[in-house]
């Protein structure tokens, strides 16, 4: 949300005060997040992340809403490379949750590893004694990849007979949900892609067990190819030639009254701010400049 003086945004609680108010043209701006309400409008759930760059995909949102992951047709499951047994106890698909399979800079997708045990099979979660696996998930993909804290569901406890320890254990069909997002370094908003895609590969490592015996540890391994994407952004001369997506409403005159009320706030304050980005935008340009001259320079 955006409004005047931001007065919602202070009602909210939301002002980011990470921006001070010699930062003339941000100052005011809310930190970036979103509000879930049932339908008499209560807030119900909420999202946020520390800085603008980071946001959720709207998938995420609805699975966080509905307490559940939903997985269609866009975020089809996929079978681990090696085929697991016929009668094997266990049986693991991963999918990616969000954006048609995409990745853009900053958008927050899930991995979702799916279980099905057979039943009176179980699976470990932390913390674990020596000798025993926990399951676990691993995403391997090229830099600029953001793993976060895993998203698991809750527990049951078991006491092993003659050990005096209880396990926290998984039985049954279950989620573990790990979020990812990319950084400029992999997709940026500041240049055109690099590339069109990116191969992920997720590890899934687990040790099945009843309640006599356990059966090897085990890590199955589940391979993506993951298109990139641009990201979208409004049609400001800010903005523009980046290679990203522009939206097709002209946001320059929003810009231009945002400019007069800032300068009418403090004049010193926007020329100053306006010094500082004509230099970024020099240095960009510069940039840009030795990186066309280097890639038309001879190879050996």
């Amino acid at each position: 949300m955006s409004d005047v003086d931001s007065d919602v945004i202070r009602q909210f609680g939301i002002l980011n005060d990470q921006v001070k108010p010699g930062d003339l043209i941000l100052y005011g701006i809310p930190y970036p997040g979103v509000f879930m309400t049932d339908s008499d409008g209560v807030v119900v759930g909420k999202s946020f992340h520390g800085s603008y760059k980071i946001r959720d995909s709207p998938e995420v949102l609805i699975d966080a809403a509905l307490g559940r992951v939903q997985l269609d047709d866009s975020s089809a499951l996929v079978d681990p490379v090696e085929a697991p047994d016929a009668e094997d106890p266990v049986r693991v698909q991963v999918a990616l949750r969000g954006g048609q399979g995409s990745i853009r800079q900053g958008i927050v997708r899930h991995v979702v590893a799916r279980f099905e045990l057979a039943d009176g099979f179980h699976l470990y979660g932390e913390p674990v004694p020596d000798g025993m696996i926990a399951t676990k998930i691993e995403i391997e993909g090229p830099p600029g990849l953001v793993v976060h804290e895993p998203i698991v569901p809750e527990t049951t406890p078991l006491a092993l007979p003659g050990l005096d320890v209880e396990l926290a254990v998984w039985s049954g069909g279950f989620d573990i949900v790990v979020p990812f997002h990319p950084v400029g370094e992999l997709v940026s908003e500041c240049r055109p892609l690099d590339q069109d895609s990116i191969e992920l590969k997720i590890h899934v490592r687990y040790q099945a067990c009843d309640d006599e015996t356990c059966l090897l540890p085990r890590t199955e391994t589940f391979h993506f190819d993951v298109p990139l994407d641009v990201i979208d952004i409004p049609k400001i001369s800010l903005h523009a030639g980046h290679g990203q997506r522009e939206a097709n409403f002209d946001g320059s005159p929003h810009m231009q009254r945002l400019l007069a009320r800032k300068f009418k706030q403090s004049p010193l304050g926007f020329v100053r701010h306006a010094g500082l980005a004509i230099r970024l935008n020099l240095a960009a340009l510069g940039r840009r400049i030795l990186g066309r001259s280097s890639d038309s320079s001879p190879r050996t």
